[in-house]
C-alpha cells in the first residue's frame, strides 16, 4: 500500500488534520484541483491500482469527483477516470487506475463546483491484471438492473474474451466501468445541485413590466392527503411571480381535511379561491368548475399533490411576454419523492407533434390561453384520466406550430407516491384507455386513417399506425453503389426477398464499378423486371447521383437507400410510405443497427459533436432512452440518406441534394431545407433495417477528403448554424458532446429563440 497526500493546485483551501485523521477540503471556482502524491516520496511504476479513499460529503456536496493521469503523455479527458463517492455521511470510493508508465502527476478535482468534504486516508494499492478485470466486471454487472441484461453482458464478456483475446475483454470492461462511472456521477442529483434552482427575478424587474400577465392556476382536489395538499399550495404561494390565482375546486372529499386546509388557505390569502362540488363528478367535472373560477389571461394546470418550482410562473411569464404569438406552452419537467428529492427529469423537445401522440410530452407544466380552453369547451366528460391530454389535442387543432411554446427548464415536479401515475401509468387503468380514446378521436377529428396501439411493457405510450390507400402510391428505391458486390447483393437480395409492400421499383446507380464481380450481378440484377440499372460515369458525388436516378424515377414516392442496408422487418417500407404521404410530412427516416445489434440510427442531433450525430448511436437494441423516446415515432430536424423517403414532388420543389454537399451533410441540409418549406420530417422504429456504415467509401480524415469534409461543414454552419445551435428536436439541458441524452454539464443557454 502507497500512503498518498493532499496538496492544494487552485482553488483549494486544505485544513489541518483533525482528530479523526481527516482533512477539510473547501473548493471554489468551476475547476477546482488538487495534487495526490505519495507521502514517502515511492515511486509508483507501471500497472494496474485500487486507489482507496475515505471522503465525507459535506454542503455543497461534491460533484462529478475526477481523477487526471500523467505518465508522461500529458493529461486528457479521454484517459481521466471519475469517482464514485458516497452521497451522504461517510463513504470510501474504490478507484481502479492503469497506468502505462512511470506515475508523473496525479490529479484529483474534487468537484466542478464549489464544495465541502472531509477526506481521510488515500491510499494506492496494486492489483493484478486479473483482479482488476474481475473487480470491473463485479462491479459492472451490480449495478446491472435485471438478470438479462446481467446475463447479455457476461455472454458479449465471453465473446470478447473468445474474438479478442485478454485484450479484447480488457476494452470492453474499460468501457463499460468508465461509462458506468461517468453515469452514477453526472447524474440528476448532481445536475440539480448545480443547475437546479434557477435565477429569479432581478429586484424591481416584474415592477417595471407595463403588462403583467395573471395566471390562473387550475387545481382539482379529491381526498388529497393534508401534508401534500399544503406542500401543493405553498409551492404556489412561494412564486417569485406575485401575479396569479388559485383556482380550486373540490370534488365533495369524503375526507373533510380537505375543505378544512382549502377554508383555512383561503381565508389567509385572497388569492386562492375554491369551490365545494355536492356531488363527486370526477376530475373533468371537476376541473371545469375549477376554470369557472379563473379570470386570468392564462390557465395553468396543476395536480393537488404536485409542486411547482419556486420560479415556475416567472419563467412562464417572461416566456409569454416574448413570445406574444404563443398562445400554449409547456416546461420540462421531474419527479419528487416524499422525501423531496427531484429525480427522473424529463428535459423535452420543442413542439414536436408526432412525439405528442405517442405520448403526453405537454403534460406538465401546461399553460393555456383562457380563451383557447374556452374556445374549446374545457375538459370534457368521459376522458377522466387522459383529460388534460385531450384538452391539449383539441387546442392544437386550432392552432399553428409557432403558437405553441416551450421552455426548457424544469418547473413542475410530479409526486410520485403509490396511487400516482407519476409512479407509474399503470397505477391508473382508466387512464390508459382514455388516452387511446382521446387519441384515436383527434385522429378520427382530423381524418387521418390511423388507429392506436398499445406498446407492450410501456403503458402511457402509444403507436400510431396509418393505413395504406387501397391503391399504395408506387415506390422508387435508389441505390448508388461502387463494387463490393457481396455488399450489394445482400442489400437487394434482402429487398426483394423481405419487403412485403406491393409496388416498387429498385434502380442501381452504378457510379465508375471496375470489379468484375461487380458487373456480374449487375448483369444479372438486369434480368429482375423490379429492378433497373443506370450508369453514372462521373467522379462519387452523392448528391448528383441520387439527383440523376430520382429524375428516372417512376414512383411518386422516391426513397433513398445505401448499398450497404439489410432488411430486417418485412413491413419497413409500409410503414415508411404510410408516414411520407402524409401531407405534412417531409422526409422520413428509419431505425437502423450496425451488424452487432447497436444503434446506428435513430434520428439526427443537430450542433452535437459539431454539425451533428445519430442519436442513441451505440445504445443497445432496444435502448429505450429518455422517456422511451428511443422507441417512439417523432419528429426530428433530420433524418439520415442512408435510409429516407419522401414524396418526389417535394424531393423535387426543394431542388434534390445540395450538389454542392458531394459526401456529407447533404441529407441534413435536404431536410432541413424541408423543414423550412413547413413539413415535418419523421423518424419511425417501427421501420428496422441493418446498415454496414459507410463501408465502400472510407473515412474522411486524411488528405483531400479532410479538406473537402472541413469545407462541408463551413457551409452547414453558415447556412444552418442557428438551428445546428439550438436544435428543437433536442434540449439544451441536455450534452452536445459524449452520449446524446446525457444530461449537460452545464445546461447551454440559448440567447436565440428557436426558430
Amino acid at each position: 500500500m502507497i500512503e498518498l497526500k493532499l496538496e492544494s493546485i487552485q482553488g483549494v483551501v486544505l485544513g489541518p488534520v483533525d482528530v479523526d485523521g481527516m482533512i477539510e477540503v473547501r473548493a471554489s471556482g468551476s475547476d477546482p484541483q488538487c495534487r495526490l502524491v505519495p507521502a514517502d516520496g515511492t515511486v509508483v511504476q507501471q500497472g494496474w491500482y485500487e486507489l482507496y479513499m475515505e471522503i465525507e460529503q459535506g454542503t455543497p456536496r461534491m460533484v462529478s469527483p475526477v481523477l487526471y493521469v500523467d505518465c508522461g503523455a500529458g493529461m486528457s479527458e479521454e484517459s481521466s477516470v471519475p469517482l464514485h463517492v458516497g452521497r451522504n455521511g461517510l463513504g470510501v470510493s474504490r478507484t481502479l487506475l492503469a497506468l502505462g508508465g512511470e506515475l508523473r502527476v496525479l490529479r484529483f478535482d474534487p468537484s466542478i463546483g464549489p464544495s465541502n468534504a472531509r477526506i481521510g486516508r488515500v491510499m494506492l494499492r496494486r492489483v493484478s491484471q486479473l483482479q482488476a478485470a474481475g473487480e470491473m466486471f463485479k462491479t459492472i454487472v451490480r449495478n446491472m438492473a435485471g438478470r438479462r441484461a446481467k446475463l447479455r453482458f457476461a455472454a458479449a464478456s465471453a465473446k470478447a474474451l473468445a474474438t479478442g483475446g485478454r485484450s479484447g475483454l480488457g476494452s470492453l470492461l474499460r468501457h463499460h466501468y468508465r461509462a458506468l462511472a461517468l453515469r452514477n456521477e453526472h447524474d440528476y442529483d448532481s445536475w440539480v445541485a448545480l443547475y437546479g434552482a434557477l435565477d429569479g427575478p432581478a429586484p424591481g424587474e416584474v415592477e417595471g413590466w407595463a403588462d403583467k400577465p395573471l395566471f390562473s392556476i387550475v387545481v382539482p382536489t379529491y381526498n388529497t392527503p393534508e401534508k401534500w395538499l399544503r406542500r401543493c399550495i405553498q409551492s404556489v404561494q412561494e412564486q417569485s411571480y406575485g401575479t396569479w390565482e388559485l383556482c380550486i375546486a373540490d370534488d365533495a372529499s369524503p375526507q373533510l381535511q380537505v375543505s378544512s386546509v382549502l377554508r383555512e388557505v383561503a381565508s389567509a390569502d385572497a388569492r386562492i379561491k375554491f369551490i365545494i362540488r355536492e356531488k363527486n363528478g370526477h376530475i373533468s367535472a371537476s376541473s371545469n368548475d375549477a376554470l369557472k373560477l379563473a379570470t386570468g389571461k392564462y390557465i395553468v394546470l396543476l395536480d393537488h399533490d404536485d409542486e411547482l418550482h419556486p420560479h415556475a410562473l416567472y419563467e412562464m411569464a417572461k416566456a409569454f411576454r416574448s413570445h406574444p404569438e404563443w398562445k400554449m406552452a409547456f416546461s420540462d419537467e421531474d419527479k419528487i419523492d416524499d422525501k423531496g428529492r427531484r429525480f427522473d427529469p424529463y428535459f423535452k423537445a420543442d413542439w414536436n407533434y408526432d412525439l405528442f401522440l405517442s405520448h403526453n410530452c405537454i403534460s406538465h407544466l401546461g399553460v393555456y390561453a383562457r380563451d383557447l380552453i374556452e374556445k374549446v369547451g374545457g375538459f370534457r366528460l368521459g376522458y377522466e384520466g387522459s383529460q388534460d391530454w385531450d384538452l391539449a389535442l383539441r387546442c392544437i387543432e386550432t392552432l399553428r406550430d409557432d403558437e405553441i411554446g416551450h421552455v426548457p427548464h424544469v418547473l413542475y415536479h410530479w409526486r410520485a407516491i403509490p396511487g400516482s401515475t407519476a409512479l407509474g401509468p399503470g397505477e391508473k387503468t382508466y387512464a390508459h384507455f382514455a388516452a387511446i380514446k382521446s387519441i384515436q378521436s383527434h385522429l378520427d377529428r382530423i381524418g387521418r386513417d390511423a388507429e392506436v396501439i398499445d406498446i407492450p411493457g410501456f403503458s402511457g405510450n402509444y403507436r400510431v399506425r396509418n393505413r395504406l390507400p387501397e391503391h399504395p402510391p408506387r415506390v422508387s428505391l435508389i441505390i448508388p453503389t461502387r463494387d463490393r458486390a457481396e455488399l450489394l447483393r445482400t442489400a437487394v437480395e434482402s429487398i426483394l426477398e423481405k419487403t412485403d409492400y406491393p409496388d416498387y421499383e429498385l434502380i442501381i446507380v452504378d457510379n465508375q464499378s471496375a470489379e468484375a464481380e461487380t458487373h456480374a450481378l449487375l448483369d444479372e440484377l438486369r434480368g429482375n423486371s423490379r429492378v433497373s440499372v443506370l450508369s453514372y460515369d462521373a467522379p462519387f458525388n452523392y448528391s448528383a447521383i441520387n439527383n440523376f436516378a430520382v429524375s428516372k424515377a417512376s414512383g411518386s414516392v422516391v426513397g433513398l437507400l445505401n448499398n450497404d442496408i439489410e432488411v430486417i422487418s418485412a413491413d419497413w417500407l409500409s410503414e415508411m410510405v404510410s408516414q411520407a404521404i402524409r401531407p405534412e410530412v417531409g422526409a422520413v427516416g428509419a431505425m437502423l443497427y450496425f451488424p452487432n445489434d447497436t444503434i446506428q440510427h435513430a434520428g439526427v442531433i443537430l450542433g452535437f459533436n459539431g454539425v451533428g450525430v445519430h442519436a442513441y448511436a451505440d445504445r443497445p437494441r432496444g435502448w429505450v432512452g429518455m422517456m422511451l423516446r428511443g422507441r417512439l415515432l417523432q419528429n426530428y430536424s433530420a433524418v439520415t440518406a442512408a435510409c429516407l423517403l419522401v414524396r418526389k414532388e417535394l424531393y423535387e420543389r426543394v431542388g434534390g441534394l445540395d450538389e454542392g454537399l458531394k459526401v456529407a451533410y447533404n441529407d441534413i441540409d435536404f431536410c432541413l431545407r424541408i423543414r423550412d418549406a413547413g413539413y415535418r420530417n419523421l423518424w419511425t422504429p417501427y421501420a428496422e433495417l441493418y446498415h454496414h456504415e459507410s463501408a465502400t467509401r472510407g473515412s474522411d480524415v486524411g488528405g483531400d477528403k479532410k479538406i473537402r469534409f472541413d469545407q462541408e461543414v463551413q457551409l452547414m454552419m453558415e447556412r444552418w448554424g442557428r438551428i445546428v445551435a439550438a436544435d428543437p428536436a433536442y434540449n439544451p439541458n441536455l450534452a452536445d458532446c459524449g452520449s446524446t441524452f446525457d444530461l449537460a454539464f452545464p445546461p447551454r443557454r440559448v440567447q436565440n429563440p428557436r426558430t
